[in-house]
């Protein structure tokens, strides 16, 4: 079961890593420009209200694409095992088939040797 999570949590790396590395140059970017500091609080509180809802987005994306990905591969599951009922049914039914033409044979073999 832990292999069904494995796309989702990949999924939600990347867009944590995303979003910590745009908000670190955002930062970075906003700190170092020369301008008034009030100034630069209020981008700093702008560009943080844009992060959070890019994240937001981005979580969203992901669950929906981590969604997708287990029908997806629920589907290709359900497949596999409609195609591996049919082939045991066609194994057991060549399987007697050839147990039935042994019979056969080993009846008349036997029929030979007593006359």
């Amino acid at each position: 079961m832990s292999d069904d999570r494995g796309g989702g949590e990949f999924l939600a790396g990347v867009v944590f890593g995303t979003v910590i590395g745009s908000a670190i140059g955002a930062a970075v970017a906003l700190l170092l420009a020369p301008q008034p500091g009030e100034e630069t609080r209020a981008q700093l509180r702008q560009k943080g209200i844009e992060l959070k809802e890019r994240a937001a987005e981005l979580t969203e994306e992901a669950r929906r694409k981590a969604e997708e990905l287990q029908e997806d591969g629920r589907s290709a599951l359900e497949g596999q095992k409609a195609r591996i009922g049919e082939a045991v049914e066609e194994g057991k039914k060549a399987a007697s088939k050839r147990k039935k033409e042994l019979l056969d044979q080993l009846d008349r073999e036997s029929k030979k040797a007593e006359a």
